[in-house]
């Protein structure tokens, strides 16, 4: 048996503008031209100021306002929007229409790679070897695939019945290619390649190749010792050997990877200026874009009076949805100039002596939520402001992220950051004794004498989140 009941439930669920707000505040100021942009397009009662001001010097204010009562038709944009947008397509183009305009950019790494195919004197089905083994070759350089694989990807793909020893041989010629080692499937074969073209005549270049073949495993464990006793070498042999390896390319493809990648500017979104030791801080222009409604739309929206028919009914309604969402954009976009600067704002006062010298010793322990409780605003929202935007200051570009971290007690019981503790990690690396680098327990006792109490695992973490590898790993020969 059915019943009817009423039940009251309190739900929280995110009104459209509050969605809007917190994707507008994700974006950079280098991505936000393009969204506005993109909004203007898609809605029609929403226009930048500066580009109205720019067509205003072409026309007055009264042959712009008949210039737009004949050129807009409200009955058009809601006929239109009804339409299904595959109806709104023809293939009536001219053939010069069809043609895009080129794109300027560098010839690809695997573009480089095909193009020496041709200067081999391959057979046709070499070729299509060739080809499937350099699809397989990442940016790095190395191929990523089974030489088996490529056997069954050749049968399938192109129906070309081969062999291993068939592609092995097309891949010994591959290595041949420009940059020198590309093709390798591992580290060792790689340096290898790169080695065997060099003057076999040289001592040291022989035992480079020798101590890679034999001694691979121990040599990248900088297990020196082991390698001299059973190589059977002086300890100078083999620092020459080791500079000769040192000189390799371990990753042959980024030499030309490199040149094809596009450039990323980083676009600030504040400025830190110091005036006399004053900190000054301003909000990037690009973040604080010129917005208002169609003055067409509004007078429009207006004209429409209470009587209306069912056609009138229609374009009332297209209208004030284009308005409102027009309106709701304009606030969005306010209220995200006005996170923006208080958030920074906040951050400013909060590492004022860290902003005045950019000494990493000055910044202090800071948390999403130190911040959060100060502006009265979500951990979330900050969170989304420090993980994509940058603030230019007198001694570089920084991304808010960078500022945040955990604190740390010293001996005195003082709060500092763990920033200035891996800040200090890094320069005692760098002026170590490379013959006998730092162990994390030496680093551990330089700490404490320094008045940081840390255990040796926490010192072990830090050293890795600063992608510096163990001591025997730094190690190299005098």
């Amino acid at each position: 048996m059915q019943q009817l009941k009423l039940q009251q439930k309190l739900l929280q669920k995110l009104s459209p503008q509050q969605i809007l707000l917190m994707k507008l505040l994700q974006i950079p100021s280098i991505g936000l031209e393009q969204r506005i942009k993109q909004e203007i397009e898609e809605n029609p009662a929403l226009e930048d100021v500066g580009q109205e001001n720019a067509e205003d010097t072409h026309d007055d204010d009264d042959s712009r306002e008949k210039d737009n009562d004949d050129e807009f038709d409200i009955t058009d944009y809601v006929d239109e929007d009804d339409i299904p947008d595959y109806k709104m397509r023809s293939n009536n183009y001219a053939e010069d229409d069809k043609k895009t305009i080129p794109f300027a950019a560098g010839i690809s790494f695997h573009e480089i790679l095909e193009n020496q195919i041709s200067h081999q004197g391959l057979s046709d089905k070499q070729v299509e070897i060739a080809k499937i083994i350099i699809g397989n070759i990442d940016d790095s350089g190395y191929l990523q695939r089974d030489l088996e694989a490529m056997v069954d990807d050749l049968v399938f793909t192109q129906n070309i019945d081969v062999s291993v020893k068939e592609i092995e041989y097309v891949l010994k010629i591959i290595q041949t290619f420009d940059p020198i080692g590309v093709g390798a499937r591992s580290l060792q074969e790689c340096l290898l390649i790169q080695l065997r073209k060099k003057d076999l005549t040289n001592e040291d270049v022989l035992l480079a190749i020798r101590v890679l073949e034999k001694y691979f495993d121990p040599f990248t464990k900088k297990h020196y010792d082991k390698i001299i006793k059973k190589a059977q070498i002086e300890e100078d042999q083999l620092k020459r050997a080791i500079d000769e390896i040192l000189k390799l390319n371990p990753k042959p493809g980024n030499s030309l990877s490199e040149t094809t990648k596009i450039n990323h500017y980083i676009i600030p979104d504040f400025v830190i200026i110091n005036n006399d030791g004053e900190l000054e801080l301003t909000l990037n222009s690009r973040n604080a874009p010129e917005l208002r409604l169609n003055r067409t739309y509004k007078d429009m929206l207006l004209a429409y009076g209470a009587n209306q028919n069912k056609k009138e009914k229609e374009a009332f309604q297209f209208v004030k949805q284009k308005v409102d969402s027009a309106k709701w954009f304009i606030d969005a976009i306010k209220q995200r100039q006005h996170t923006l600067y208080i958030t920074m704002k906040t951050i400013l006062d909060y590492q004022y002596a860290y902003f005045l010298t950019g000494d990493e010793v000055d910044l202090r322990p800071m948390i999403l939520k130190d911040i959060a409780d100060q502006v009265n605003l979500d951990i979330s929202t900050i969170s989304r402001v420090a993980n994509s935007k940058y603030v230019q200051t007198p001694f570089g570009t920084l991304l808010l992220k960078s500022l945040f971290s955990e604190s740390l007690k010293t001996d005195t019981g003082t709060d500092v950051s763990t920033i200035e503790v891996k800040k200090i990690l890094s320069d005692c690396i760098g002026v170590e004794e490379k013959s006998k680098p730092l162990t994390d327990e030496q680093l551990t006792d330089i700490l404490k004498e320094k008045g940081y109490v840390i255990a040796r695992r926490t010192v072990a973490k830090y050293r890795e989140q600063l992608n510096i590898p163990v001591a025997r790993l730094r190690k190299e020969l005098n």
